[in-house]
């Protein structure tokens, strides 16, 4: 019995002095030091360069121009992660339609696309429930139908730079097209390049 007690006295206090010795979890501000940190897969740095040179791109090339005045109606199509990681490329898009609203040029519309809200369908369903008032459903012919759609992929190239070193390159493509048309009326592409050891993985 005394050694059983020892045996979860021990555990109990070496918890404590592992438990003391962690660093406690804190916030990366944006521009420190730790934040800049490069791995070989892609991160968030990349995500936000990516997003930042392609809005530029788009909101300076004139392609959510529309002729006659108003705004563009943009929607979110497939972009393909051809890559040998996992990851959402919601982390790409968001930061492209936010910065597209925020140009005031275009409107994203979510009743249609990869990142449509299926609550936008949902909804109208309601108007032949009759335990809900007519005049709070939504009646036909409201819905905005997209006139451009944002589409493309993520591909990775790794080739061997030396005896001990890799590169790995990810390639954003872009492309935007007139859905009318099916015209490409915009397309861009940015390349990350990182080297480091071949003992380094990517995912």
């Amino acid at each position: 019995m005394k050694n059983k007690k020892l045996i979860i006295s021990t555990l109990f206090m070496g918890t404590i002095f592992f438990a003391g010795c962690t660093h406690k979890p804190e916030y990366l501000p944006e521009n420190s030091p730790k934040s800049s940190i490069v791995t070989m897969g892609i991160d968030r740095q990349d995500f936000e360069k990516a997003a930042s040179d392609m809005a530029k791109s788009l909101l300076s090339s004139g392609a959510l121009d529309k002729s006659g005045g108003g705004k563009s109606v943009v929607m979110m199509s497939d972009i393909v992660n051809d890559t040998t990681q996992r990851f959402d490329v919601k982390f790409l898009t968001k930061k492209l339609g936010i910065a597209i609203l925020n140009s005031g040029k275009a409107i994203l519309t979510s009743a249609v696309g990869t990142q449509r809200d299926d609550l936008a369908q949902d909804t109208r369903k309601l108007r032949n429930n009759d335990e809900f008032k007519k005049s709070t459903t939504i009646q036909k012919n409201t819905l905005y139908a997209p006139s451009l759609s944002l589409s493309g992929s993520i591909l990775q190239r790794t080739a061997k730079a030396n005896r001990d070193e890799q590169i790995v390159e990810y390639y954003f493509q872009l492309s935007l097209t007139d859905i009318k048309t099916g015209l490409v009326t915009w397309e861009d592409e940015v390349v990350i390049g990182k080297i480091g050891s071949n003992d380094t993985v990517t995912w």
